[in-house]
């Protein structure tokens, strides 16, 4: 076999129909880390169950871990994994491959809290519980840290909805966490029927928002230190800082139930395709409406919410909120955000955005649907340069429409970026961790030798 090969791109090739991938991965961080990178990355004949866009091959890291949630991968190839529970009593799961086949071989769970928030920010691991930011020093020689944790943030108010704490960290320090509404519409008596919403909403205070911390000074507060840098956000699960354009993205997850608590504006099948799932551009001092207003990608505007005197045409005070740089289809429930910055995958993916949609409950009578990885095409200017597409799909199952989620095969909810430029996807329904690379033909690998 030819070695220059391996030095084209990423040194990345496939031999044939035998769907064998020779790529050469990132070296471990310290000699002392008792890790073996793998040599090549080889895709299972499946791909692990999933469709990927032409030229990407994947295979399975580790399987039936629990219900995993937001992940974060080292330069050395170890994975750390919020758990959406705790599972052998822990929340978090340390992944290893020491045999160098890409494979996890040696799994720990650590650390009393589950939830999803989690990534890691100047050689700590930082994640949360539902009302506190913890951060643990790493060490090169140590796979699951034994370092005392440090609270970064407490003091956030106890809630039943929307409870956990994603975040992000941007270049200058700072942290971003989701508070997210403890409610469907902010309204007097909680998803009832024609139950007006409160107004002002007093959960606008204190949540339905981001706030802005230090990244690294201890013992911070919500009420003392915080920021609130944006609001009218009813819950974003997926949040990612922009390092090119120096700016905060999110998704929102749209409200529920417009046609059950509101039958003389809405039927169920306009309520299936309503509101519209909301992609963020999040400067300081951003109001995106919530709850007084939601977002109709048939109408592309802003609309009056039921609760607050709209009927589904209106827009009364939703005119001046702020718009979606994109909109995705009713329910998809976006979990996840991740800006790919790496070199192994084609020109066209540089820079553009990968979003994990866990999945609908909502859509009858409709099927459910969602359940994928899209992928955002975006420009100099950091907005949108083109239509998503969806990058890996049939997380669902085989094409089948399926009617509730518990139907479904996977549900993808979080992603990270390896060193080498591969990208990782997590599932919370039965627990697998996805690796997909990019493999070029031998085709176009000897045109580009």
């Amino acid at each position: 076999m030819n070695k220059h090969l391996l030095r084209v791109q990423n040194t990345i090739w496939m031999l044939g129909a035998t769907l064998l991938v020779l790529a050469s991965c990132s070296a471990p961080s310290s000699e002392t880390a008792e890790q073996s990178t793998p040599a090549y990355l080889s895709a299972d004949s499946d791909n692990g169950s999933i469709t990927l866009s032409n030229g990407f091959a994947a295979y399975v890291v580790a399987d039936n871990v629990g219900k995993a949630r937001h992940l974060a991968v080292r330069d050395n190839g170890d994975i750390y994994i919020k758990m959406r529970d705790t599972k052998a009593g822990g929340g978090i799961l340390a992944l290893r491959d020491t045999t160098g086949d890409g494979r996890a071989d040696i799994q720990e769970y650590f650390s009393e809290y589950g939830g999803t928030g989690l990534d890691i920010y100047q050689d700590y691991l930082y994640y949360s519980s539902d009302s506190v930011v913890y951060r643990v020093a790493l060490d090169d020689t140590e796979l699951v840290p034994t370092a005392e944790p440090e609270v970064i943030v407490e003091g956030f108010l106890i809630q039943q909805q929307h409870a956990s704490k994603p975040f992000t960290f941007d270049n200058q320090g700072n942290i971003y966490v989701t508070i997210g509404a403890p409610s469907n519409a902010c309204q007097e008596q909680m998803r009832t029927p024609k139950s007006s919403g409160l107004d002002p909403c007093p959960q606008l205070d204190r949540q339905g928002g981001i706030w802005k911390f230090s990244a690294t000074e201890l013992n911070q507060t919500q009420e003392e230190h915080g920021e609130r840098y944006s609001t009218g956000i009813r819950n974003a699960v997926a949040l990612d800082w922009n390092d090119k354009v120096n700016s905060l993205y999110a998704l929102q997850h749209g409200r529920d139930q417009l046609s059950n608590l509101w039958p003389e504006y809405y039927d169920s099948l306009q309520s299936a395709e309503l509101p519209a799932e909301e992609f963020l551009k999040v400067d300081e001092g951003s109001d995106f409406g919530w709850p007084f207003c939601y977002y109709d990608g048939g109408k592309d505007a802003k609309l009056l919410a039921p609760e607050y005197g709209g009927n589904g045409e209106e827009a009364g005070r939703c005119a001046d909120k702020e718009d979606p740089i994109m909109a995705f289809p009713a329910h998809w429930a976006p979990n996840d955000l991740i800006f790919y910055n790496s070199d192994m995958f084609p020109e066209k993916y540089q820079s553009g955005a990968f979003i994990a949609f866990h999945g609908s409950w909502n859509r009858a009578p409709l099927p459910q649907k969602g359940y994928n990885i899209a992928f955002v095409p975006m420009g100099a200017d950091g907005m949108p340069s083109g239509e998503f597409e969806r990058f890996a799909d049939e997380f669902s199952g085989s094409g089948d429409e399926i009617a509730s989620p518990n139907d479904a095969e996977f549900r993808p909810t979080g992603l990270a970026v390896g060193s080498d430029g591969s990208l990782y996807i997590t599932d919370d329904q039965k627990g697998r961790i996805w690796r997909v690379f990019y493999q070029a033909s031998a085709e176009q690998v000897a045109l580009a030798d």
